[in-house]
């Protein structure tokens, strides 16, 4: 009797040992298997940054999300994106976005945590203040990312900034976020903005047609560039005071 109970305590033991090895075995090729993702995540997303330093952006996921969009509601689906190398296109649009998504930059190092911290205060009090995202975030997000709001997708932006940061330099990031960015119903880029709002280059934007397209890249498929509103009206102005306080601009 003793003997069976004796043999019955070791098969347990057994039992246990043999689930321990296998729930370590697992949670260690779970590790390797992350550790190798990360791995191929952070060569691939590194490999891209620097394809893009020196390859036109063909198209972004905004793009094909926007042209899916279309797809599904039956709507014609008007697409227009010219990529333009920055010494064509106008100093003036290159001030305005500044003066209207991002005073600060040409200083800082990708993010504005002064303008962050002050969306977050005024979001808790209920005030609809601008986001806080850089030049250099937005480019981040509409290069490498898709739309929406999550903490997975904030972290990535981040990470994307830093590298885009330290690879491309400011005037890499201001070309490509000029050329990529959203400037109306499908119109996507600096050139292709200017020729449907203006009939015209890039290259030739007067300072008031400039803060006219920057005017409305909170909302560019809602609001138009050359629209007469007072909400329109009131930001070119802004902006246009803003810009006389730039100077010159030194990547």
């Amino acid at each position: 009797m003793a003997t069976r109970i004796t043999s019955s305590k070791n098969e347990s033991k057994k039992k246990k040992s043999t689930s321990k090895k296998a729930s370590t075995s697992f949670k260690n090729k779970l590790v390797r298997f992350l550790f190798k993702l990360a791995i191929w995540f952070f060569g691939l997303s590194l490999f891209s940054v620097v394809f893009f330093k020196f390859v036109p952006v063909p198209f972004t996921p905004l793009m094909v999300i926007r042209a899916i969009e279309n797809k599904i509601a039956a709507k014609e689906n008007y697409f227009s994106h010219d990529w333009e190398p920055i010494e064509n296109i106008s100093l003036n649009l290159q001030k305005a976005v500044i003066a209207s998504e991002d005073g600060s930059f040409l200083s800082h190092n990708g993010f504005d945590f002064k303008a962050m911290q002050k969306a977050y205060k005024g979001n808790e009090r209920g005030r609809k203040i601008k986001g806080g995202s850089t030049i250099s975030q937005q480019t981040a997000k509409n290069v490498f990312l898709w739309q929406g709001r999550s903490y997975l997708r904030k972290g990535l932006e981040a990470y994307f900034t830093v590298l885009i940061e330290l690879i491309w330099g400011k005037e890499r990031i201001m070309e490509v976020y000029l050329n990529s960015i959203e400037m109306g119903n499908g119109v996507y880029g600096a050139q292709a903005a200017t020729e449907h709002w203006y009939r015209k280059d890039a290259s030739s934007l007067t300072p008031i047609q400039a803060a006219g397209i920057a005017a409305i890249l909170p909302n560019p498929r809602k609001y138009s560039a050359t629209s007469s509103s007072s909400y329109i009206n009131g930001r070119k102005s802004k902006i246009v005071r803003i810009m006389n306080h730039i100077g010159k601009i030194q990547y």
